[in-house]
């Protein structure tokens, strides 16, 4: 449907955004998407009519309002003071929602919803995800315009600072996701085994997987997102086909790519991405999730989150000012170098924006690819650009096209509140950049390369944050762990970083934007999810496993059978069996959590993660001993 309106470009004037909106009858209604500080889109339907004829209203914030209980602003919008403004942001791509199971009947077209990014603003103050990234990005530029301007000469820098005149941020996500035939049950030793011997990966779509994929990628270029590729990942299995040519028992891991944007409107593109993905896989049968860890045991869903920035000169030309002068001497230049080491001697006050969830950081565990050490890969020399797939920021370079270096931040997922890590991102790489600008590109590579334990002018003595081997082959878990620093296992323990690093914190939230009482609403409120995931939903189905967890009735059983019965009865019983005396594991969790000692809880949540693992591989293989 050619005639469809998809976009509505930014800081199109209102007059013609009314024009466009009445030569397309079949766009409905509106819906103001505020992101709040869980990284939750509003939606909402408001009659296109009420938009045109309010529409000043709409841009100043008057015409709608929400409230503190329907969206994530702990602390700051309360229950006694709750009033929201929602502003539009003229500034971004508006996207049109089409519902394709809804016709309207004047045009023969289907009905539309034009979502408009906007801001959440609570006594005059923009306090939500958006702002905190379009104010940090504001900060970021006038701080790195004021720095080229007095350090001209950059080593490494094909662009004299005096000449820069704007700075450009751009970013760009990856989306990876699980689509399975619905209440399919996953059979994950067949699934685990294809992923070893990667049967999967790259591998051919079929049936409605392949039309829902194709599907997706022809929709999002339709909105302008550049789709660049969609393919098969690492997890899945091989299809059945029924009797009547269908395939059943789908269950496999597809990524789709795009073009990279300005960092608030690449933030904003996710949410459409995701959006799309799901109607269509639906339309074609199939559930999609985009949970960080979906399956226990199989690849998780990343969302390889791409960073870099341009300098801008009066003439109109960009340079981009991670990338070296001579690419086949220097990997980058010295502000590349000070911007990724900002990045890595911040993360502990980033990545609790990045894993703020249970299923986050389940994701991160060893051998799956998922990066689980602050460490990053500069590649072997200068002239040959690699990738180490097991460290935390990748270094991406072309010799061919400098403007192509960036880094990728390979922890996010497709939950991930996405607005706030890059505000974070780029928060840390400015500080990391006005320590550059003083020193070559040979005395950082130096000072990225030091081995812990070894004094340098920036980065932490006891600590690496650079290494070319495999971290979770040429590492045991102790040695990771002293060199690149122990990782959170827990949303308390990720959390905690706001308090045990009060000098990270002043770095991400020097611009004013990231301030105390956004981090402590953002803290509250993963605190909060935690709590009630783990009591709510996580503890009930782990209970579920351990009674499914039964002695098995045979008629042949050997000493092995008995060992294995008496080790799993003692396990059920320390996970979910009280007494008078004693109570279980998943007892003082709940009291614990309910008494606010969250740092007791988490220690618990470790402990009984453990022993589920290990129930499960007793049980698994007391069940395979038994004919």
């Amino acid at each position: 449907m050619a005639e469809l309106l998809y976009t509505i470009k930014a800081n199109t004037p209102k007059d013609e955004i009314i024009r466009q909106l009445r030569d397309h009858p079949e766009i409905k209604f509106v819906s103001l998407m505020g992101i709040d500080l869980a990284g939750n889109d509003t939606d909402e339907k408001i009659p296109v009519q009420i938009f045109i004829k309010d529409i000043d209203d709409f841009f100043s914030g008057r015409a709608v309002q929400t409230d503190g209980s329907s969206v994530v602003l702990p602390g700051i919008a309360t229950l006694n003071n709750a009033k929201v403004d929602m502003p539009v942001d003229s500034s971004v791509n508006w996207f049109v929602d089409y519902n394709f199971e809804h016709y309207d009947n004047l045009t023969n077209r289907p009905v539309g919803t034009l979502r408009i990014p906007s801001f959440l603003i609570h006594e005059g103050q923009r306090v939500d995800s958006r702002a905190v990234l379009a104010d940090t990005l504001i900060h970021v530029k006038k701080e790195l315009v004021d720095l080229f301007h007095h350090y001209p000469r950059i080593s490494g820098l094909e662009v004299s600072g005096k000449e820069v005149t704007d700075i450009s941020f751009t970013s760009a996500t990856e989306l990876e996701f699980w689509v399975k035939t619905p209440l399919e049950e996953a059979a994950i030793e067949e699934m685990t085994a294809s992923q070893v011997m990667q049967e999967q990966y790259w591998e051919r779509t079929h049936g409605a997987v392949r039309c829902a994929l194709e599907q997706t990628l022809i929709e999002l270029d339709k909105y302008g997102l550049h789709v660049e590729m969609g393919h098969k990942e690492v997890g899945g299995l091989k299809a059945q086909i029924d009797e009547s040519g269908h395939l059943t028992h789908v269950c496999e891991q597809l990524e789709i790519d795009w073009r990279f944007d300005n960092a608030i409107q690449a933030a904003d593109n996710e949410i459409i991405v995701r959006t799309v993905v799901k109607e269509i896989f639906r339309a074609n049968g199939l559930e999609v999730s985009f949970k960080a860890k979906p399956m226990p045991g199989l690849a998780g869903n990343g969302e390889h989150t791409h960073i870099g920035i341009a300098a801008v000169t009066a003439e109109g030309k960009f340079y981009n000012i991670f990338a070296a002068k001579n690419p086949e001497k220097d990997y980058m230049s010295a502000v590349g170098y000070g911007a990724l080491m900002g990045l890595l001697k911040n993360y502990e006050v980033i990545n609790p924006f990045v894993s703020a969830t249970n299923d986050s950081l389940n994701r991160l565990k060893p051998g799956f690819e998922a990066p689980i050490c602050i460490v990053t890969s500069l590649g072997h020399t200068p002239k040959f650009p690699s990738r180490n797939r097991t460290i935390l920021v990748s270094l991406i370079r072309d010799l061919e096209n400098p403007m192509a270096t960036r880094f990728e931040l390979r922890s996010c997922n497709p939950y991930t509140n996405i607005y706030l890590v890059l505000a974070a991102a780029y928060s840390a790489i400015l500080d990391g950049i006005k320590m550059s600008v003083t020193h070559t590109t040979e005395e950082l590579l130096t000072e990225i390369s030091k081995d812990a334990g070894e004094e340098g002018f920036y980065l932490e003595k006891d600590r690496a944050y650079r290494s070319e081997q495999d971290v979770y082959e040429e590492y045991t878990e102790k040695e990771r762990n002293r060199l690149f620093g122990e990782p959170p296992q827990t949303v308390w323990e990720n959390m905690e970083a706001f308090e045990k690093y009060p000098d990270k914190v002043k770095i991400i939230s020097s611009g004013g934007a990231l301030q105390e009482k956004i981090i402590s609403a953002f803290r509250e409120g993963a605190l909060l999810r935690w709590k009630t995931e783990l009591i709510s939903r996580i503890l009930p189905e782990l209970r579920t496993f351990v009674r499914k967890a039964k002695k098995i009735d045979a008629p042949f059983v050997t000493d092995q059978d008995a060992y294995n019965w008496n080790k799993i009865f003692v396990l059920r019983a320390e996970l979910a069996k009280d007494s008078i005396d004693e109570k279980s594991l998943f007892t003082r969790l709940v009291n614990a959590l309910n008494s606010g000692k969250f740092d007791k809880a988490s220690k618990l949540q470790i402990e009984i993660f453990k022993k589920i693992e290990e129930l499960r591989l007793l049980y698994d293989a007391y069940e395979k001993n038994i004919i």
